[in-house]
């Protein structure tokens, strides 16, 4: 049967045997037993159904004509549907009739047919040998040609109308299908029908010409290669992006995509699958390479969308263990900036920094990398509210890529305490183990970029980059997150009318995307957005479009505070920048500046010639 279905021959014994298996007949019966004999032993309407269920679980995008090409002579209109559209039961009904035919006995008083003995290059030159030389132009210039004549050429070139050049075109056609249809072809058809089993549902276009060395030579009626006259035979195929394709091209890729929606898959497994959508195996890695988000990573298929996000992921999958930021920008291999992955890494919950420069995927699990004074605290927290230095120092180093000498540090350093007995404890913990509120080192009032409304209430201001148009996440200042009643390890959820901004505290603060206001905003690079989160949970933002040019110093300055109405002199401007960044109303030129500094508002600074 195997001989009559190409698709058996490329299709994997594996995925074969258990659709087809016959308890009377052999392992393999499709390759190893005659036709008439597997019906003759389990039957035909047996055999076909088989067939027919092999169809539909493997083939079912195939056309039946490509199943099983005698079914064009006997059925030329069922045979350009698919199994999936006719179902099982007339499938089967249409393969049967096609065994019946085959298995009729032959009346021995009739001669058998007669068969031209002439190579098929030959063949294909005594049907164009009869034409005159203007439709052997046409043919040649625009029936085969690689690239096709207009018809107003060839009427200029014949001193014809258009019309008659599109009449001698569709003769032309007219009398190729009749010679088809004739018994001097019959040696040709039936090599098309083989060539689609050779071909499969999907193969690079050169292999049409190098499927048998006569496709290579030029015809002698028409000076072409003999491939470029059977490539137009071969219906049912679409030639796309240098690959020729059966049935459509985009139905195909997305099939194709769908096989690694679950992830990534070795070479080896993505070839047998992709085999089982009619690709031949040889051709199969250099099908799913020329798929679009589809991409071979150290010998595995991954899905590879446009989201960096995703992409990290795939690449984490696949090295099966923690990375760098730098060596996740190097095997994605894109123009991606290392700040840009490393806020995603940070900012998206299915990333966890395991080490000081490794992350790994959540769902591995294991403990998190918080950096050494959160995870002092929770060692201290661990080992009841107390524990040795030399304890946290050994189960640290042994642990994560950090040093003895800068554990030390930190246990010695501000957010710890000695007890009694010579341990350590956070401070401002009581022996129960009861916590005050988290105290950043620096007060909002000190953080840069943070300023206070006339309400009272602090803001911080995005300076608009593009990774922050992109959907990158992006720090926040600790003073600003603990502001917001944030301690490291916690999590806040901003609602805005275009979706939730998510705030974690890992290593640092981190605010995820903010796309979506931005896109609100139209916002563009050097813009400015203000924002803080309500007592309700709602992200307020506020909005400035970047500075004019010709803007003056100081109203540059306070432009950067969100302040935009006219002042009348310097001082004016100065007491309303300290106000903004916590200091009393009296406060003096070198204090607002001395603020400034310790803050780190060097832009402001600049405007303040200071």
């Amino acid at each position: 049967m195997s001989d009559l279905a190409p698709p058996l021959r490329w299709t994997s014994p594996g995925q074969i045997a258990p659709i087809v298996e016959e308890p009377q007949l052999p392992e393999a019966w499709w390759q190893a037993v005659p036709l008439d004999r597997a019906c003759a032993i389990a039957g035909t309407q047996t055999v076909a159904g088989h067939l027919a269920d092999l169809a539909v679980a493997c083939w079912g995008h195939l056309v039946l004509g490509d199943i099983l090409p005698l079914l064009r002579f006997s059925d030329p209109a069922e045979a350009e549907r698919s199994p999936e559209t006719l179902g099982k039961d007339v499938v089967q009904k249409l393969f049967n009739g096609v065994f019946e035919r085959l298995l009729e006995p032959v009346p021995t008083a009739l001669p058998a047919p007669g068969r031209p003995d002439k190579p098929l290059p030959e063949l294909i030159d005594v049907l164009f040998a009869a034409l005159d030389e203007r439709q052997r132009a046409i043919a040649r210039d625009r029936l085969y040609a690689a690239q096709r004549a207009t018809l107003d050429e060839l009427a200029q070139r014949f001193s014809v109308t258009r019309e008659r050049i599109r009449q001698i075109e569709r003769d032309l056609r007219d009398h190729v299908e009749a010679w088809l249809s004739s018994p001097e072809a019959a040696a040709l058809v039936a090599h098309v029908a083989w060539l689609r089993g050779r071909l499969g549902s999907a193969v690079p276009a050169d292999d049409l010409a190098a499927a048998v060395p006569w496709h290579r030579s030029d015809l002698r009626t028409l000076g072409i290669p003999a491939w470029r006259f059977v490539r137009t035979l071969l219906t049912g195929y679409e030639q796309t992006d240098g690959w020729l394709v059966s049935g459509g091209a985009d139905e195909l890729r997305e099939k194709t995509r769908q096989l690694f929606t679950d992830g990534p898959r070795p070479l080896g497994e993505a070839v047998a699958m992709v085999a089982q959508l009619g690709v031949r195996e040889d051709v199969a890695e250099r099908w799913i390479l020329a798929v679009p988000q589809l991409r071979l990573l150290d010998q595995h298929v991954v899905p590879w969308p446009r989201s960096i996000n995703e992409k990290a992921e795939a690449v984490l999958a696949v090295a099966g263990q923690p990375l760098s930021p730098e060596e996740i920008q190097e095997r994605i291999g894109e123009d991606y900036s290392l700040v840009g992955i490393r806020n995603q890494l940070t900012a998206d919950d299915r990333f966890r920094r395991v080490d000081r420069n490794k992350y790994g995927l959540t769902r591995w699990g294991g403990d998190e990398y918080l950096g050494i004074r959160e995870m002092i605290a929770r060692e201290i927290e661990r080992a009841g509210g107390e524990a040795s230095v030399s304890t946290i120092v050994t189960n640290l180093t042994s642990r994560y890529d950090v040093s003895e000498s800068s554990v030390r540090a930190y246990s010695g350093g501000p957010g710890f305490e000695r007890t009694q007995r010579g341990w350590i404890r956070v401070a401002g913990t009581s022996p129960a183990g009861e916590s005050e509120p988290y105290q950043p080192r620096k007060d909002v009032s000190e953080t840069r970029r943070s300023f206070r409304s006339r309400d009272g209430r602090w803001w911080h201001r995005v300076d608009v980059n593009a990774e922050h148009l992109r959907g990158s996440g992006s720090p926040l200042p600790t003073g600003f997150a603990a502001y917001l009643g944030m301690a490291p390890g916690g999590q806040l959820t901003a609602s805005t009318p275009s979706g939730d901004v998510v705030i974690s505290w890992h290593n640092q603060p981190t605010m995820g995307s903010i796309r979506n206001v931005l896109a609100d905003f139209k916002a563009s690079e050097g813009d400015h957005v203000f924002l803080t989160v309500s007592d309700g949970g709602e992200l307020l933002t506020r909005y400035l479009p970047a500075a004019a040019v010709a803007m003056p110093p100081l109203n540059r300055a306070l432009y950067l505070i969100g302040y935009t109405a006219p002042v009348t002199s310097e001082l004016e401007g100065l007491r309303l920048i300290g106000a903004r960044i916590g200091l009393p109303d009296l406060a003096g030129r070198d204090e607002v500046l001395a603020r400034l500094r310790e803050r780190g508002d060097r832009d402001i600074l600049g405007f303040l010639g200071a």
